[in-house]
């Protein structure tokens, strides 16, 4: 494959602005210890602060087995200091903002170096504490969603359980699995759908813990149904994946519908990734050939095309991918890319649905989203 100048140059510049970011906060730390009169070795220290800023880019990396274990390490501590990294980039330009007033009017910023760079460390230990507390507290949200199609059959009622982006791998593991496995399978569910980035990329710390002995727990009276979503497609082994999951019932939907029951429908599409890997269906091919007198429910991991899946006659969609940005305040940027981040809006007939999701990327910290699992009341007439 070629690689286009234009890609390494924006690496480049992103690989920049990473490490200017990181000598800022480095920079800010070490002046903290002087002026705190705590001592260290000024080349330790940096040696040891490149390797945890730069831990979670190198523990993704292909290590030969030896180092295998070394680089998952590598990729927790590296996961867990990008949020350190950006709240602390945060709170220390704040911090700043202050300095700079105390220096005009004369202050003593010695003292206020010591005291503005305590109160950031322990802000960020408690926001650490917060942002973990939500991430691994899932809560049930519950929408009760009225459609204008007549119920084929004695059912009018159909509770339908999601769970997006769960992103098993080194740092969501059988623990939060266990957790949705219990509250899902508590809801006794007619179906339970998961739109997308079910893995985190690697396909094995999914094999390596046996997870799919959990997630073959799950139990809906119609079946566990599933799609691609981009993380699927960066670790670069989807028919493997689809058939681990078909090993445990759990059908994987590419471009794909499934007639549950000839009652209703369930429509998967590829991920938005796949546009450019050979393309994928429109919302509009995928129902085309289905009978729009019985209700239809879609899941495109990513939230876009509202209005084409509207008009292809959908009753319900259903994505992720957001986590409403996960932490604060990324969900202003979430909110602007996206015409719904996350909840539930009415687009012409049809309802959506975005969630935040269960799981986490990169580090498992949540300020101002929860980890959370979806449980929809479907009212047919």
């Amino acid at each position: 494959m070629k690689i286009q100048p234009r890609v390494v140059s924006f690496v480049a510049l992103l690989l920049l602005l990473y490490t200017a970011i990181n000598f800022y906060l480095g920079w800010r730390l070490t002046e903290w210890l002087a002026a705190a009169g705590i001592g260290y070795s000024v080349p330790w220290f940096w040696i040891s602060y490149a390797i945890i800023a730069f831990g979670y880019l190198g523990g993704r990396l292909p290590l030969p087995g030896a180092l295998k274990l070394a680089g998952r390490l590598l990729k927790v501590i590296g996961s867990y200091y990008v949020f350190l990294m950006e709240a602390g980039l945060i709170l220390f330009l704040l911090t700043d903002l202050v300095r700079l007033l105390i220096w005009t009017t004369g202050g003593r910023v010695a003292d206020y170096i010591v005291y503005a760079g305590g109160a950031v460390l322990v802000l960020l230990a408690v926001l650490l504490l917060v942002g973990s507390r939500n991430a691994w507290s899932p809560v049930v949200r519950e929408h009760s969603l009225p459609v204008d199609k007549p119920a084929p059959g004695e059912q009018r009622e159909w509770t339908i359980a999601v769970a997006s982006d769960i992103h098993l791998g080194n740092l969501v593991g059988r623990k939060h699995l266990r957790r949705l496995v219990d509250r899902v399978n508590a809801m006794k569910p007619d179906l339970i759908l998961l739109p997308g980035d079910v893995i985190d990329d690697s396909l094995e710390p999914f094999l390596r813990n046996r997870m799919a002995d959990l997630l073959a727990e799950l139990r809906a009276k119609h079946g566990v149904f599933a799609v691609l979503g981009n993380h699927e497609y960066y670790g670069g082994h989807i028919e493997q994946y689809v058939a681990e999951m078909s090993k445990i019932g759990i059908r994987v939907l590419r471009d794909e519908c499934a007639d549950i029951a000839g009652r209703l429908y369930v429509a998967g599409r590829k991920d938005k990734t796949a546009e450019a890997a050979g393309g994928r269906l429109s919302a509009k091919q995928l129902t085309e050939n289905l009978d729009l007198g019985k209700p239809v429910v879609l899941m495109d991991h990513q939230p876009t095309g509202f209005a084409q899946a509207a008009e292809a006659g959908v009753d319900l969609l259903l994505s992720g991918h957001t986590h409403r940005g996960q932490f604060w305040p990324n969900h202003l940027f979430t909110k602007r890319l996206f015409e719904l981040d996350w909840g539930y809006m009415r687009k012409s007939a049809m309802h959506v649905v975005v969630s935040s999701g269960f799981g986490s990327w990169g580090p498992p910290i949540r300020l101002g989203s929860r980890s959370e699992i979806i449980k929809l009341t479907l009212k047919l007439q």
